[in-house]
């Protein structure tokens, strides 16, 4: 994947930014890094939770309007039957 030729610049790349931000500072760069990472999935995670109950939420409401629908035509044909 990396030639001799890449390999080199991107030791030289790491090496300026070692020298512009020192060690200390690339370790706390990295862990903020990590910490918005987890907090970016755990937010995608909580947003799927949240669709997931409202679809659930949803689903016995539409189940409860069939029913109604369907007892609603039953009682259309049973006051058919007696007229």
């Amino acid at each position: 994947m990396f030639g001799p030729k890449e390999l080199m610049v991107v030791l030289i790349v790491l090496a300026i930014v070692l020298l512009v931000f020192g060690p200390k500072r690339i370790k706390s760069l990295g862990a903020e890094l990590g910490n918005a990472i987890k907090g970016f999935r755990q937010a995608v995670r909580d947003k799927d939770a949240e669709a997931e109950a409202a679809a659930a939420d949803s689903a016995p409401q539409s189940v409860a309007h069939e029913r109604t629908a369907q007892q609603a035509a039953k009682g259309d044909v049973d006051q058919k039957q007696h007229v």
